[in-house]
């Protein structure tokens, strides 16, 4: 695991608990699936990364 792919799953997971802590607090929708679409992004660019599909 590269340290690129471990700063991308981190943020990831940040922005995941930052969609839950939205939703909760009733932000506007946009907000939410902006910062759920970033979220993705990262996830999954940290896991392609780890897979050796993207470099």
């Amino acid at each position: 695991m590269t340290g690129l792919s471990t700063v991308l799953i981190v943020v990831g997971l940040f922005l995941a608990g930052g969609v839950y802590s939205f939703t909760r607090q009733g932000m506007p929708k946009g907000v939410v699936v902006l910062l759920a679409v970033a979220s993705g992004m990262c996830l999954l660019a940290g896991v392609l990364r780890i897979q050796g599909i993207w470099e």
